[in-house]
């Protein structure tokens, strides 16, 4: 199995049936790579573009023509980034064209919807527990709606709407027109990226995860210690992070290492820091997915929180290291955007 015969499947797909087989070993693909040592980055990468494929042809299956040439198709979360490697929830939205013919192409999608939602359930995808799916009305809307809801967001009093911002600002088309998608992150980036207090507080979600008392000491020793939670403590720091000083610079890159790499080379953040950072979140990703790996073969739910203590002792090594950049990234962070005084 690789990843070249994957593809070829989900090309020559003509049912659900079919493209559901080749969905299904997409996971053996990612435990096969990370058992001949491949870069974490290189395993997401194909990850991607498999899943990509993937969501497009079962699109194409269920959306009528004229349905799919007047919209945009989005995932989001780690799959927009192109940072997806096991299987997650769905994470999806429809922007649709404004036209004369709004309206029928609302209820053309609203119809859909949940056969595509139902589609993506069938090959390994359960439903958003946050409803972050085209079936959800509030991710499924005309342009010029969806823009009136960034606006929303970005300044209304709705406590999520920094969340939902950030959740839309990871989007990745993958079927159906692209630029719809264009415009409306076009319109995020010119009412937000000047508004040092808005993105202050955008910024500050990344330092809303407080580590345990005495975590620290308890991590250099083989405690028993309480289990530290992979994506609060390290990986969402660093990806929302990342993610805010891309909007404020106008960063259109999809992915955090091609976020940090742009945000480099616009002399935008210390470029050891963000060589450092960049290879902590690798490291993290990697140990989440070893971890995630241990889980399932043991018939268990794969999740984000682990004990340190149970970690074999590279792997332990690499944990500290990890979080230890992490930390010097949050203090940047609170510098850079000047939590303190918010």
């Amino acid at each position: 199995m690789d990843a070249q015969s994957l593809h070829a499947a989900l090309a020559s797909a003509d049912s659900l049936d079919a493209l559901g087989l080749a969905a299904r070993r997409i996971d053996a693909l990612v435990e096969q790579l990370q058992a001949q040592g491949a870069p974490v980055e290189t395993m997401a990468a194909q990850v991607t573009a498999l899943n990509t494929r993937l969501f497009e042809r079962t699109w194409q299956m269920l959306a009528p023509t004229e349905l799919v040439a007047a919209s945009c198709l989005l995932v989001m979360g780690s799959e927009g980034r192109g940072e997806q490697l096991l299987k997650t929830d769905q994470d999806n939205g429809l922007l649709l064209r404004d036209a004369e013919d709004a309206g029928a192409l609302e209820r053309l999608a609203e119809h859909v919807a949940p056969r595509f939602a139902e589609a993506l359930a069938g090959f390994g995808y359960p439903p958003c527990p946050g409803h972050i799916m085209l079936t959800n009305p509030l991710w499924r809307q005309p342009l010029a709606a969806f823009r009136e809801q960034i606006r929303q967001w970005l300044f209304g009093p709705d406590p999520e709407g920094p969340m939902r911002l950030a959740i839309f600002f990871d989007a990745a088309a993958v079927a159906g027109d692209a630029g719809l998608l264009d415009e409306a992150r076009g319109h995020l980036e010119s009412i937000a990226s000047s508004q040092d207090l808005v993105l202050a507080r955008f910024a500050a979600a990344a330092d809303q995860f407080q580590e345990p008392a005495h975590w620290w000491a308890r991590l250099r020793g083989k405690l028993d210690e309480e289990p530290l939670d992979l994506k609060k403590l390290g990986t969402f720091p660093v990806v929302h992070g990342v993610r805010a000083l891309a909007l404020q610079q106008r960063v259109r890159e999809r992915g955090t290492g091609q976020r940090l790499r742009a945000l480099i080379a616009g002399g935008r953040v210390d470029a050891d820091l963000a060589a450092d950072t960049l290879q902590a979140l690798h490291a993290l990703m990697q140990l989440r997915l070893a971890h995630q790996l241990r889980q399932r073969q043991r018939g268990e739910v794969p999740g984000n929180a682990l004990r340190p203590a149970e970690l074999p002792d590279d792997e332990r090594q690499a944990l500290r290291d990890a979080l230890a950049v992490v930390k010097r990234w949050r203090v940047f962070l609170r510098q850079h955007f000047r939590l303190d005084a918010l």
